[in-house]
């Protein structure tokens, strides 16, 4: 997979989790996580590599908060329409 994305759980109409894919390849697999904020858990592949970010609290999470995790991460942040469906959530 090369393009980041999102994907968002949905129970009785409301927004319950998500996970927000990273770049990788095809074959990366979570090996370890590290929680780093408040609703936010990070997976990381064999190799360190940060591979998704889970969304635990959607209803706790801001589009501020999830590009601090990217920018410490050393990916470039997201766009407002990029979070939109779970913000609209």
């Amino acid at each position: 997979m090369k393009e980041l994305y999102l994907e968002v759980t949905f129970r009785h109409g409301r927004a319950m989790a998500a996970y927000l894919y990273l770049p990788r390849q095809a074959d990366e697999k979570s090996t370890s996580t590290k929680r780093v904020e408040p609703g936010m858990v990070v997976d990381f592949s064999a190799s360190g590599k940060p591979i998704g970010i889970e969304i635990t609290a959607p209803h706790q999470i801001t589009l501020q908060a999830i590009n601090d995790v990217l920018e410490k991460l050393g990916i470039p942040p997201l766009a407002d329409a990029d979070l939109a469906p779970l913000l609209a959530a």
